[in-house]
């Protein structure tokens, strides 16, 4: 590896563990103030924070990868993710801040649904807490293996020492800075990636002679890559179906603990609108750029007549081929900004859930404040050597049920998120089978031995819509057919509903 791309990566690392000691330092000794940042959280760094943590690797790989290979009908996935994410500012995020709050102050989802409902059977909090720390543990996994054969293809380092670096930094800074940490080096590396994603697609189009050059180059080739509504790797036209299940990924929104906890972090209702105006703008223009890179990544290609083994690495390709090792250095800490962002969330997303939902639920209910703040730490270390242990094994199943693990919380948690927050004739018990027949749901529509049109389950349609669907149905039926016996619950809805009309 090239020195000056030794020297980037090392400034990015020192960075990222100068944050953690800043936050460490900023930090209160109170739980709250480790898991939630003490709400303090600005617009800025809660909508960048939101966005670098949802915009895993996948956003610098998996998005120019699919463009790549399918052309522009892989856009509509993008177009559903911008769609999911605006809604979940508008509906989710001003609601879920005050009800977190006036709930007796839920730090965690679980902690918010067994307070919304008065569960004194702690049924909720057990079974939201089980879905957390088993998907993120795996979920946590992945992001380190990513990191690992980062290391392995692009430095040149083995991918055992890939992993312990990647899971290393992330782990020193979340441990010592805890929310504020975790938010405030996403904010640096959401940053990261925006330049990265901007600059990479400008610089190949330029040498392409710009969009005509770029058009020129895919016509060229066999498929119509410029097609929103044909598949340019089999030339098939997309159908409906097809449409609905990439815009379904924007369901997913509603209930992902990593991103709706940055909802329930910042310092004030009033600045939701601030927040949702900077993320979405953020994302727009990520995702364009992300986009872009495979599109005229192809055209790159097809021009220098070069080889491409794996079309996920279009990103790293045009890095190392375009820029001076210095940019290179910058551009590669892009993809590692992007991992890490999503891994440190997980790792404080799944402590908290330890910390908050069993430690003190069950073990210790009058631990000090700075009990659970160290229960915490080293419930991030636990989980962060559970998920390099499950790392080593490259080949490891873990990965096909990471990869489904986007529709498990979708249908688990967001149908019982939007519910709770909007209809106050939802019951406990509805949130209770809602939440686990949306869960069940989405593992038999992945595992099942079954066919429509010849296609399983899961490659006829995402998982995600029939898990939601069912979820949501499950959720009206039950509550129609109980009743919510405690008035407090219906004061809080009430209080709830007040506080944002006044906004």
């Amino acid at each position: 590896m090239d020195i000056f791309t030794i020297i980037s990566l090392s400034l990015y690392f020192i960075v990222m563990l100068g944050i953690g000691l800043y936050s460490f330092k900023q930090s209160s000794s109170d739980v709250e103030g480790y898991m939630l940042g003490g709400r303090n959280l600005s617009p800025k760094v809660t909508a960048l924070s939101a966005g670098a943590s949802d915009m895993s690797g996948w956003m610098l790989m998996g998005i120019p990868g699919a463009m790549y290979v399918s052309g522009l009908s892989s856009a509509w996935i993008a177009i559903g993710l911008v769609i999911g994410a605006f809604l979940n500012y508008l509906w989710v995020a001003p609601r879920l801040r005050i009800y977190t709050e006036l709930a007796k102050n839920a730090i965690t989802i679980p902690d918010y649904f067994e307070n919304r409902f008065n569960d004194t059977s702690h049924s909720l909090r057990i079974l939201s807490s089980i879905v957390i720390v088993i998907f993120f543990t795996l979920y946590t996994s992945s992001g380190v293996v990513a990191g690992g054969k980062l290391f392995e293809s692009s430095f040149g380092l083995s991918y055992e020492i890939g992993l312990y670096a990647t899971a290393g930094v992330v782990v020193a800074y979340t441990l010592l800075g805890g929310f504020m940490a975790v938010s405030m080096t996403d904010f640096v590396q959401g940053c990261i990636m925006f330049i990265s994603l901007i600059l990479v697609p400008v610089v190949v189009l330029f040498d392409l002679d710009g969009f005509s050059g770029v058009a020129n180059q895919l016509n060229t080739l066999d498929g119509n890559y410029l097609n929103f509504f044909e598949n340019a790797s089999n030339g098939q036209t997309m159908s409906l179906i097809g449409i609905i299940s990439l815009l379904s990924w924007g369901l997913g929104y509603f209930g992902q603990p990593h991103i709706i906890v940055r909802f329930m972090a910042i310092r004030s209702v009033k600045e939701i609108k601030v927040a949702r105006r900077i993320g979405i703008t953020w994302m727009v223009v990520s995702i364009i750029g992300a986009l872009a890179t495979g599109l005229v990544g192809l055209a790159y290609i097809t021009k220098t007549q070069s080889t491409l083994n794996d079309p996920e690495t279009i990103f790293i390709y045009l890095s190392q081929i375009l820029f001076h090792p210095l940019i290179t250095g910058f551009l590669l800490g892009a993809i590692l900004a992007a991992i890490m962002s999503t891994i440190s969330s997980q790792l404080l997303v799944t402590s908290s859930s330890l910390t908050g939902d069993f430690y003190q639920a069950f073990l210790r209910k009058d631990a000090s404040q700075k009990e659970l703040v160290i229960a915490g730490r080293v419930s991030v270390v636990a989980v962060a050597l559970v998920a390099i242990y499950l790392a080593y094994d490259r080949d490891s199943t873990i990965l096909d049920l990471v990869s489904n693990a986007w529709a498990g919380f979708g249908a688990a948690f967001g149908p019982v998120i939007l519910f709770s927050l909007f209809w106050k004739r939802m019951t406990k018990l509805s949130a209770l089978l809602g939440m686990l027949f949306g869960a069940v749901t989405v593992l038999i529509w992945i595992y099942a031995p079954l066919e429509i049109d010849g296609q399983s389950l899961s490659s006829w349609i995402y998982e995600i819509v029939p898990g939601f669907i069912v979820s949501s149905i499950t959720i009206v039926v039950i509550s129609l057919r109980t009743t919510q016996s405690d008035q407090s619950i219906s004061s809080t809805f009430d209080k709830v509903t007040q506080s944002v009309k006044s906004l």
